[in-house]
């Protein structure tokens, strides 16, 4: 929603309204919503989305391949909005990796405000763990290790040589670690990653699969 300035000009010429407000107009808005990428919104839309308590998904990597635009990430926080984080797509974003996008989500912000303050990383590892949880209504289930919720862990080993010296635990998470320091998953107390050892994908078939369907696409292109 509110994606790109393409997006802003096909309303404007359809529907003679922003697609948030035309949206609003006929009821969408007013149940549980998530609203990915909101990169265009005008005020009174950020005030819309506070008020209907829309979730909006802030996908930095995504919003730059497609020359989308940067998101008001900073504004919207200032009106209260529930802010998560995201990655969008395989087409738009191809390595799908959180940790990147939590590098470039704050990176990104502080380029647009010419302020290396705004969006710390505190903020963003919130964004990527319990105030994403908010944005997507599931606050009393994820984000957070507590009793009663989803047994959500990873373990990240801070071993290896690009995170020393270390003087801030969060500041490494954020601008230093990416998905190789990755040694463990647990989902819902299910352990899907050992010591770097996937459990639940045979890397290999999804390989020979990935490669079949990519060769045919590559046909139906070639015939077209």
């Amino acid at each position: 929603m509110a994606e790109s300035p393409y997006e802003k000009r096909y309303a404007l010429e359809k529907y003679k309204s922003s697609s948030v407000l035309m949206y609003n107009s006929i009821g969408f808005l007013d149940g549980d919503t998530i609203a990915a990428h909101m990169v265009v919104p005008s005020q009174e839309e950020i005030r819309l989305l506070r008020e209907k308590k829309i979730g909006v998904i802030y996908n930095p990597t995504s919003n730059m391949k497609t020359a989308a635009g940067v998101a008001p990430i900073v504004e919207m926080l200032e009106a209260g909005v529930k802010i998560g984080l995201g990655t969008d797509g395989a087409a738009s974003n191809n390595d799908l990796d959180m940790w990147e996008e939590m590098r470039l989500a704050t990176l990104l912000q502080k380029v647009k405000h010419m302020n290396p303050e705004v969006l710390p990383a505190s903020k963003i590892l919130a964004m990527a763990t319990r105030e994403g949880a908010k944005a997507i209504g599931l606050s009393k289930e994820i984000g957070t290790l507590e009793a009663g919720r989803w047994a959500d862990i990873i373990q990240v080993s801070t071993g290896d040589v690009h995170f020393f010296p270390m003087y801030d635990l969060i500041s490494h998470l954020v601008y230093v670690s990416d998905e190789q320091d990755v040694t463990s998953v647990v989902v819902a107390g299910k352990i899907l990653m050992r010591d770097r050892r996937l459990l639940t994908l045979n890397t290999s078939r999804i390989r020979k699969e990935a490669e079949k369907i990519s060769n045919e696409i590559r046909l139906g292109l070639k015939s077209r």
